[in-house]
């Protein structure tokens, strides 16, 4: 990871531009900007633990400045009502977001689908009508923590322009998938997209501009104007691959009932496919084997100049316990906009 002689050095820097802040600190000013735009305690504490979660492991955009984004989104000004369950059997649910942010929906999403496979093996969980789940990995940290295999996927509005197109018609589309092992929780999350829509905000709100060749504007032009980009969309990774891998999201997200919000195929939908192991190895090999693989991927011999072989999400557990201990550094602008809510 790093080495002796750097070692003490915090793992992130401060500037004339930021402020450092504890965890409770951080804490306390997410909970009081989500009270201020009328969520209640219990859903502003499911929201506060993931951003400061997701700013612990190292992602800075997907952590406080997200209120911004929902104070401004025209789904937070049309008001809530309770989430309920449209359709359900022992293996499934499908529940109606009814206008409640994603952070909550499909925590809720998740708890639910953990439950059902821990009674019958296997469990398959949509929410539609819902909106900025935020980070997947969350999520499936939570279930992976009880012993179970987690897939979790959420499509959205587009954002994403299809190969070749000038308009988007995808959205960003990440994929999670997580293992219990021996040695804790193995979780894999990716965007299919070249950039994740929440960076694109966060370089728009602090005026930086984005890298080349990822973003077009609304007549589908390249440019690196985030502002302009907000209007247009962002490509896939990866080209034809990543293409096809948003496409599989969207169609996923099917599942989840996002058809039914606005009668548009390409909207939020939010699936959870949760198995307990046990259901394809009733003797419990799962958790040992999984570890065995990892450290059996680690132990892979090394390039010259490499340090170690890394196993995704193995970074931001070891970031999360040093920034426990540092402080979260956010950018000051963000800060003084929250407290100004």
């Amino acid at each position: 990871m790093t080495s002796a002689s750097n070692a003490a050095k915090p793992i992130d820097m401060d500037g004339a531009d930021t402020v450092r802040m504890s965890e409770a600190e951080a804490t306390a000013v997410g909970m009081r900007a989500l009270k201020a735009l009328g969520y209640n305690e219990e859903d502003a504490k499911i929201v506060v633990d993931q951003l400061i979660d997701n700013a612990l492991c190292g992602y800075r955009f997907a952590s406080l400045p997200r209120i911004l984004a929902i104070a401004t989104d025209p789904k937070h000004l049309k008001g809530r009502q309770p989430i309920k369950i449209v359709h359900e059997t022992p293996l499934s649910a499908l529940m109606d977001g009814n206008n409640n942010i994603g952070y909550v929906t499909c925590y809720r999403a998740a708890m639910l689908a953990a439950e059902k496979a821990k009674k019958t093996g296997f469990a398959s969980v949509g929410v539609y009508n819902s909106y900025y789940s935020g980070r997947n990995a969350y999520f499936v940290e939570q279930i992976v923590k009880q012993g179970l295999v987690a897939f979790h996927i959420a499509s959205a509005q587009p954002r994403v322009l299809p190969i070749g197109g000038k308009r988007p018609a995808l959205g960003t589309n990440p994929i999670c998938i997580g293992f219990p092992s021996d040695n804790g929780p193995v979780v894999y999350d990716m965007g299919t997209a070249a950039l994740m829509w929440g960076d694109v905000m966060l370089h728009a709100h602090l005026g930086e501009a984005l890298p080349v060749g990822i973003g077009f504007d609304k007549e589908g032009n390249p440019s690196t104007d985030a502002a302009a980009v907000l209007e247009g969309g962002v490509v896939p990774f990866g080209g034809h691959k990543g293409y096809v891998l948003s496409l599989a999201v969207q169609s996923l997200g099917l599942l989840a009932g996002s058809a039914f919000a606005k009668n548009q195929v390409s909207d939020y939908g939010f699936l959870f496919w949760v198995m307990d192991p046990q259901l394809m190895l009733p003797g419990g090999e799962f958790k040992s084997q999984m570890a065995e693989l990892v450290q059996f991927v680690k132990a892979t011999p090394k390039r010259p100049g490499v340090e170690e072989i890394r196993i995704p999400s193995e970074r931001a557990y070891r970031e999360r316990e040093r920034r426990r201990k540092e402080g979260l550094v956010y950018d000051r602008k963000v800060i003084d906009s929250l407290n100004a809510l």
